[in-house]
């Protein structure tokens, strides 16, 4: 997988507290549906089973500006993110080898977060990070239903082949990623034919930008070189689906 990083976040305030438990909550737009086990609750479980808190327990807050089921990876960044401030606070004091097994108890892509720029996941799990790369704009769109990632997955029939295991800087440039795929994408429009309509109107929109789908979706991505085409494909799509979620941003 190859994986970037963008202006959009939830906003997460952490406070320490005097209790017997921690308190979670999600407030927000995109705070529905959200299940008392997430990927918060899940690692504050597994610090606590792992004796790693040592007693402290802690108040968080979420406020979701990222939609859930959107293929955005919002939870998992989420877990990521508040994992390495409890490390930089001297909170927990993990192993790289702790470290490692800790996220990948909560989810597969959380150690995805544990540093924001652009990476390559590569078939054996192992990760490589590539800094100072060229930065575009992106226009994420999502409709009003999401994607259950487990059951899109459940429709591939056949795995592709491996096709980053020798990584490099030149695999993030704009004309090379146009030229990937995402292999779930299929799927997914197979599935549900509002999102085929919306590429489709993207593709349409400017031929200066390719579109993908993100994960195993629903959010479909169009990306630009200019802030300025950018806009304008927003503003087309803003009118023709109002009741989607959109936004502009850029990667970091």
């Amino acid at each position: 997988s190859i994986i970037g990083f963008v202006s959009l976040y939830d906003v997460i305030l952490i406070k320490k507290i005097q209790s017997k438990k921690h308190i979670i909550s999600f407030n927000g737009k995109y705070s529905k549906n959200i299940y008392k086990k997430n990927t918060i609750s899940k690692l504050l479980k597994i610090l606590e089973k792992e004796k790693l808190l040592k007693d402290h327990k802690f108040e968080i807050k979420v406020s979701k500006y990222i939609p859930s089921k959107s293929g955005l990876g919002g939870g998992s960044m989420n877990a990521a993110t508040i994992l390495k401030y409890l490390i930089k606070k001297n909170f927990v004091n993990l192993s790289k080898k702790q470290l490692s097994l800790v996220c990948k108890s909560i989810g597969s892509d959380v150690a995805l977060g544990l540093n924001s720029t652009f990476t390559i996941l590569k078939s054996n799990n192992q990760i490589k990070e590539f800094k100072n790369c060229k930065k575009f704009y992106v226009l994420i769109v999502k409709p009003s239903f999401g994607c259950s990632t487990k059951e899109i997955y459940s429709g591939v029939k056949k795995f592709s082949k491996p096709r980053f295991n020798k990584p490099s800087k030149k695999m993030f440039c704009f004309d090379n990623l146009k030229k990937l795929n995402n292999s779930l994408e299929a799927i997914s429009l197979s599935k549900f034919p509002k999102l085929k309509k919306i590429k489709r109107f993207l593709e349409k929109s400017s031929k200066m930008s390719f579109v993908r789908m993100t994960g195993s979706g629903s959010a479909i991505v169009a990306y630009f070189k200019s802030k300025k085409l950018c806009d304008d494909v927003k503003k087309k799509f803003s009118i023709k689906y109002k009741n989607c979620w959109c936004k502009v941003a850029k990667t970091i």
